[in-house]
């Protein structure tokens, strides 16, 4: 009811503004604004000023605030029969006010009319922008108010796109205009020498008045140079340097920086206190995937009639299973190895780095100097304080893998992507898992259908789900480790296990490495604070992967890892700010839950427009074949049209399904597109374009169709 309302009211205005406009030209007002109209009865209008002064200058001032706020044409011969009429002073109040009103006025009807249409549409492409008028839209709404050659109609609607608040926008016009306002007023005060109004900006002045307009975006470079140099105050910079780029931590972000250094030949080293390949590959995601491959071997083991199968059984041992886990990681170590990476030219050093300056690094007792350091050191699990749980003793995805014995009673604190894939795989191995989540459901930044889907799947492989229970504290009753949690009726509830595994997120490493000495500022989620180019408060230190987040996944810290390696080494001559705004992601449970851009929580939440296209996966013929005819794509486009907002897929190699979607909307590719594209026959990857043709179907042309039916029916001789 409220959007009828709001539609009503927009239609209103509009019609109110085109019958004003167009009475305007209906009527050849135009013809008194212009510049022989002006000299003709400049006279009469002082004779009528004197006469009566209050009345003329409210009229005018009125007549004013009307031509501007309706963007005609005429804003100029009005400034000059200001100057004309009222003389410089009081023409200045007059004119200085009433464009400010005028122009705030526009720029509020424009805000009505299109704001929220353009940010809904364009809100994802239009993000940076935004935060940039948030932080700094005064000043370059002053820089564009100095300029005579922008026009002052295109600045107020362009402005009245953006976030920038009404009163900002009113005063930094009033006061931005005010330089250009007393120019032509000042000419106005000398009408009967001007032969035409282009005779009041000579060439010079123009130039004049544009340098006066970059001068405040110069000055803003100027001091953001001195502002970074300010930072160094206190410390002495090398005349040379040992090397182009130190990097501190060899996982995903670490390791993608240095081969990039390396391989445009500059002198890089790269420190790790642990192990390369950092959690990724020692702790997290192939070890991970490893587990869940032998689990979901057992799992089909256990559908053997689904497959035709009367019967069949798996015999193992789980130290044979973590046997194979550490077989798989020995297996891709050489991938991020120090050997790999001294030949293709990165010094590797094993030890603790300690950052001691902005240009230098100290390891092992030796100081080495360096033009840039990138911080890529990480993070690692989240352990909350909660009372006893030292006494019954923890796993986190760190140490898990050193478990020798299947858990019987396995606890897993957590419902995010780590607490799920890890309760599936134990569950399926034999453990009896109890899963507890404070919210009220799994994967709560997915949409609601996709946790069903997945807790469904969870229950039905014997998960204990204990949903809307928060950790209270643990205690030893009995003998016993037992978890004291209260559920959402508020009811202590007590659950009794043999091992516990805390995955409740990750926290950024941001400590023992010398940001307290350098006092390099953390950002409010406790990750290290920096720019759009990932630098920190210095210049040449840079962060990037999990410890500067503001994702926490391996393909994202190598993606933040090309921008931190290529802005660190060739700062000065380009920068590049990174982009975020394709980033991918699943979670490797099953069925497998993967996802690019928007789903329908998150346009809900930013009030952003879409049409949502969905293709049940049980009806696509491999899955059938393959029985896992289970899951759905479904595709959020802009209304009206194929352009794709975002992806949300659960089934069987979602996360393989998905690269299609990316490559779509990182490219511009729209579902019209995707149909056309053939797909192999029988895949699972025919969903994709089933998923398109239902986009299709819901836009089909009815009108021409319906042509095309008499059309057909003619040629038949009917």
């Amino acid at each position: 009811m409220s959007t009828n309302k709001n539609n009503y009211q927009k239609i209103l205005v509009l019609s109110l503004v085109a019958i004003a406009i167009s009475a305007f030209f209906a009527f050849d007002l135009s013809q008194y604004l212009s510049f022989s109209y002006l000299k003709a009865n400049q006279l009469q209008f002082n004779d009528y000023y004197q006469q009566n002064p209050w009345l003329v200058s409210m009229s005018f001032f009125v007549i004013y605030i009307v031509s501007v706020a309706l963007s005609v044409p005429g804003a100029t011969l009005l400034t000059l029969m200001g100057g004309a009429v009222f003389g410089f002073t009081w023409g200045l109040i007059l004119i200085s006010f009433a464009s400010s009103i005028g122009a705030t006025l526009a720029f509020l009807v424009a805000r009505f009319l299109l704001r929220d249409s353009v940010q809904n549409r364009f809100g994802k492409h239009l993000q940076r922008i935004n935060e940039g008028i948030e932080k700094e839209g005064a000043f370059y709404l002053f820089t564009l108010r100095l300029v005579p050659a922008f026009p002052f109609f295109m600045i107020n609607l362009v402005m009245a796109l953006t976030p920038i608040k009404t009163r900002t926008f009113y005063w930094v016009s009033q006061l931005g205009m005010l330089a250009g306002t007393a120019v032509y007023i000042n000419a106005g005060t000398q009408l009967g020498q001007l032969e035409s109004a282009s005779g009041i900006l000579s060439l010079p002045l123009i130039i004049s008045f544009t340098l006066l307009g970059i001068f405040p975006l110069l000055a803003k470079k100027i001091l953001n140079i001195i502002k970074a140099n300010q930072v160094y105050k206190g410390y002495s910079k090398p005349k040379t340097f040992d090397r182009n780029l130190i990097v501190i931590g060899a996982g995903a972000a670490g390791l993608v920086t240095s081969y990039i250094a390396a391989a445009v030949k500059a002198k890089v080293t790269l420190i790790e206190k642990n192990k390369m390949g950092g959690d990724c590959l020692n702790t997290g995601c192939v070890p991970s995937k490893a587990l869940i491959r032998s689990a979901k071997f057992k799992s089909h083991v256990s559908r053997a009639q689904e497959f035709g199968f009367k019967a069949s059984e798996t015999d193992f041992d789980f130290k044979d299973i973590m046997q194979r886990v550490r077989r798989v990681i020995s297996l891709v170590e050489p991938h991020d190895s120090v050997e790999r990476y001294s030949k293709l030219g990165v010094e590797c050093l094993q030890g603790e780095a300690k950052i001691t300056s902005p240009f230098s690094v100290e390891i092992n007792g030796h100081t080495l100097s360096t033009k840039n350091i990138v911080i890529a050191t990480g993070a690692r699990p989240f352990v909350p304080a909660l009372p006893g749980l030292d006494e019954v003793g923890y796993l986190t995805s760190d140490n898990l893998w050193d478990l020798e014995a299947l858990p019987k009673r396995f606890l897993i604190l957590g419902g995010g992507p780590i607490g799920c894939e890890l309760a599936q795989s134990f569950a399926r191995l034999g453990s009896q898992v109890i899963q507890v989540e404070r919210n009220s459901r799994l994967m709560k930044r997915e949409d609601p259908e996709v946790s069903e889907i997945v807790q469904a799947r969870f229950k039905q492989e014997g998960v204990d789900l204990r949903l809307q229970h928060q950790a209270q504290r643990f205690e030893l009753i009995d003998g016993q480790k037992t978890l004291i949690c209260t559920d959402k009726n508020s009811l202590e509830v007590s659950i009794v296990f043999d091992q516990l595994l805390i995955a409740l997120g990750r926290k950024a490493n941001v400590t023992g490495f010398g940001l307290e000495v350098l006092d390099i500022p953390l950002a409010k989620q406790g990750t290290i604070a920096v720019n759009e180019y990932l630098q920190t408060k210095f210049p040449n230190i840079y962060a990037c992967g999990d410890v500067a987040g503001p994702y926490q996944f391996t393909h994202t810290a190598a993606h933040q890892a090309w921008y931190a390696s290529v802005n660190s080494l060739f700062r000065g001559f380009k920068a590049f700010k990174a982009d975020y705004s394709v980033i991918p992601w699943a979670t490797f449970t099953d069925p497998e839950v993967a996802r690019v851009g928007l789903n329908e929580l998150e346009a809900k939440e930013q009030n952003i427009a879409y049409e949502l296209s969905q293709f049940e996966i049980d009806d696509l013929d491999r899955a059938i074949a393959d029985e896992e005819a289970h899951g759905f794509i479904k595709v959020l486009t802009v209304p009206g049209k194929d352009k794709i907002l975002g992806v949300t897929i659960v089934g069987e190699h979602a996360g393989d399904l998905i690269a299609e979607y990316v490559s779509a909307m990182r490219h511009g590719i729209g579902l019209n597109k995707i149909l056309s594209t053939i797909h192999i026959y029988p895949t699972l990857a025919e969903a994709n374009k089933y998923v398109a043709g239902q986009w299709k179907q819901a836009h089909k042309p009815e009108k021409i169709l319906g042509w095309l039916e008499k059309f057909h029916q003619w040629r038949r001789g009917g």
